[in-house]
């Protein structure tokens, strides 16, 4: 028997709000319309690549240019469609119900690489972008990824000094000289840091320049392992 809660409130489809069966979850239409991340990707990134998943790590031609600061990472979805529209509703639409799938996907796509002793640690924001928005959308999916996983949370031990102009228009080596020494370990709580292997956590992955620069003010503090994880990633050509 149904809870009346249930009755009066059926769950509903956090991308269209059509009636779903189950709390949290998204319908048969926007489950198609979503652009999950399966198969061979990048250890590094998580960007998907052509090929059958055969147990070796590959790395993708971008990862092999640039330098990345940490050592495996992942992504649920491709940032398009309705993987795009629910990243943007979160992060500028006030949608933190969408965090609770969100984790979970996240925690899907971690399954290779997740490490039970990791300690989860958001990109943090600037305060003046926090006053703005009222919630950092990557410790948002931060917490709920944590709880999914059933990991340490640590949504404090970093912090944004400088706030950073907005990455939409850069290209690859402008967003790299402006998120350079933009995140640092705080004063008193980036002590958590030390010895301990990290897993990052943002929304979307484009070139890497935030996550780099996250990585390397984490390392600064003294994490030994750092791997990546983000709700979507870019794709060339997507």
């Amino acid at each position: 028997m149904q809870s009346p809660l249930k009755l009066l409130f059926p769950p509903q489809c956090v991308a269209c709000g059509d009636p779903v069966e189950g709390e949290f979850g998204l319908c048969g239409t926007c489950w198609g319309k979503t652009p999950f991340i399966n198969g061979l990707v990048c250890d590094c990134c998580g960007v998907p690549l052509p090929g059958e998943d055969e147990g070796a790590a590959i790395i993708c031609d971008d990862c092999m240019q640039v330098e990345r600061p940490w050592q495996r990472g992942r992504s649920a979805l491709i940032y398009k469609d309705n993987a795009r529209r629910m990243v943007m509703a979160l992060k500028h639409g006030d949608r933190l119900d969408l965090a609770r799938p969100a984790g979970t996907w996240m925690a899907r796509a971690l399954t290779p690489i997740l490490d039970a002793e990791a300690l989860v640690v958001p990109v943090p924001v600037h305060w003046t972008r926090l006053m703005k928005r009222r919630y950092n959308q990557a410790a948002v999916l931060a917490k709920s990824l944590a709880a999914e996983a059933r990991l340490e949370f640590a949504p404090d031990v970093l912090i944004r000094p400088r706030r950073t102009l907005p990455h939409e228009r850069m290209g690859n080596a402008a967003r790299f000289a402006n998120m350079d020494g933009a995140i640092e370990p705080h004063p008193k709580r980036g002590a958590r840091l030390d010895g301990r292997k990290v897993l990052l956590v943002d929304d979307v992955m484009t070139s890497g320049a935030t996550l780099a620069a996250t990585a390397l003010a984490a390392r600064t503090a003294g994490a030994r392992d750092i791997n990546v994880i983000t709700l979507a990633r870019v794709v060339k050509d997507a």
